[in-house]
Order: C-alpha cells, then sequence, then structure tokens
C-alpha cells in the first residue's frame, strides 16, 4: 500500500508541477474601423476571455461623473468585494463626446475613463484575471504597456496594438494568469502626453473564479502515466495476495 501511494502522490506531483508551469493566456483583438461601436476582433476575444471566468463583474465608470477622478474601483471576488485602488495622475473620467478629444469613446453606456500618461490599479487581493476595451490607442505614435505587479517581480507586457492606427480604434486586451497572480497593474503609454488612450468595462476575476479548464495533451499524459503506474502496483499487489494464501 505504501508503494501504491507513493506513485499517486509522484502523479499528483507531476500533474501540479504542469499546473504551476502553465503559461498565461493573453486575449487580443483590434478593430482599425468599428465605426465608433464595438464589433469584429475585440468582441471575439472578450467573450474568449469572460468564458474562462465566473461570477466576475465589469466597471464600465457609468455611476460616475464628467470629469471625475475615481480612487478606487470594486469588483466581485470569489470571497467578497476586490478593491481596486486606483492612482489615474491625470486622466479622468468623460462622456462620449464630451471630452474635446476625438477617436475616445464608451464601449457600454456614456462614461469611460480617459488618460495619456501611467496610471496604476492596486488589488486589496491578488488576482489571475484582468481584461479591458481601449479606444483610439496608437494613433500618435503611442503603445499600450502592462505591468504585472507582484511581489516576487514584476512582468512588464506590451499590447500589441497598431502603431499610427486610424482614429477611434478599438481593442480589447485580456490576461489570465493562475499560476501567477499578481496584486495590481501599472499601465504606461510610449506616446505619454500626445497621444490619448480610452478604456472602458475593464473586467477582474481572482484565482478561485477562472473556470478549470481541460488539460493540455501533454497533461493527460501525465495523467495516464501517473494512473498506469498505480493500476500496474495494485495488479502486482493482488497476485502477491494470491499466492501467499494459495
Amino acid at each position: 500500500m505504501k508503494q501504491i501511494l507513493n506513485l499517486a502522490s509522484a502523479a499528483a506531483v507531476l500533474l501540479a508541477s504542469s499546473a504551476a508551469s502553465a503559461a498565461p493566456v493573453i486575449y487580443f483583438g483590434e478593430n482599425l474601423a468599428p465605426a465608433g461601436g464595438v464589433s469584429g476582433a475585440p468582441v471575439t476575444a472578450r467573450n474568449s476571455f469572460l468564458a474562462q471566468l465566473s461570477g466576475v463583474s465589469t466597471e464600465s465608470f457609468e455611476g460616475f461623473n464628467q470629469s471625475d477622478k475615481p480612487s478606487s474601483l470594486n469588483f466581485n471576488g470569489s470571497a467578497g468585494a476586490i478593491t481596486a485602488s486606483f492612482a489615474p495622475s491625470s486622466g479622468f473620467i468623460c462622456a462620449s463626446n464630451g471630452c474635446g478629444g476625438s477617436g475616445r469613446y464608451a464601449t457600454d453606456g456614456t462614461r469611460y475613463f480617459d488618460v495619456s500618461s501611467t496610471f496604476t490599479a492596486t488589488f486589496s487581493t491578488a488576482v489571475a484575471a484582468f481584461g479591458f476595451y481601449g479606444t483610439d490607442i496608437g494613433d500618435i505614435s503611442g503603445s499600450l504597456t502592462v505591468e504585472l505587479l507582484r511581489a516576487s517581480g514584476n512582468t512588464m507586457l506590451v499590447v500589441p496594438n497598431t502603431i499610427n492606427a486610424p482614429n477611434a480604434s478599438l481593442l480589447f486586451y485580456g490576461i489570465i494568469d493562475q499560476a501567477n497572480p499578481f496584486t495590481g497593474i501599472r499601465f504606461g503609454n510610449t506616446a505619454a502626453g500626445s497621444d490619448f488612450f480610452g478604456f472602458d468595462q475593464l473586467t477582474v476575476g481572482d484565482v478561485q473564479q477562472v473556470v478549470p479548464s481541460i488539460p493540455e495533451p501533454a497533461t493527460w499524459m501525465m495523467m495516464l502515466m501517473g494512473f498506469g503506474l498505480i493500476g500496474a502496483a495494485m495488479r502486482r499487489k493482488r497476485q502477491n495476495v494470491q499466492v501467499s494464501f494459495g
């Protein structure tokens, strides 16, 4: 029995190692001609992102007034609210077509967050998923960066938006990283001060809100190997028992 338990433990370690080494999943879609609407590849990317989550909420900024600077946002978590302390620097809430700029717009309702400089969202508990719509990103040479903040070390990601994109482009960017949850996100703009970005429909999820995915083929193989070893050990044990009492 001890041998069987050891084999089972070895199989469990193999599976845990596979899960821990899983790479983060990026969801991205861009539409360079959405005509001020929400359509095409960004919608497909967002739907795929949301399909991996359960019980999450989305912030659309509809509860804010024109020119507000939000200091905190609240999201549903698996064990209560997740608060995002929002440090927008020079960003503020806009009503669609009400900020004097062009190209940025609300993807849901009439409000969105308009910003050109760096801003950070720090979460009250570690999260594994974050996604958002972005409008008018990159039309004046700007590239959007997303830095995942962790005590173990930050990860800098560059959103693959089109540089010098047409005015009023739309994109969705989402990340799910169960193996390495993060406690904050810092948004950057390589053309800060000249290229303004619009953000809307921010979605956050913790580890428990990520829907379990179907194991990859390599993981299935390790599972089968582990179960095969356990089965072989059990057969040997039954044979030994029959011999002893024969």
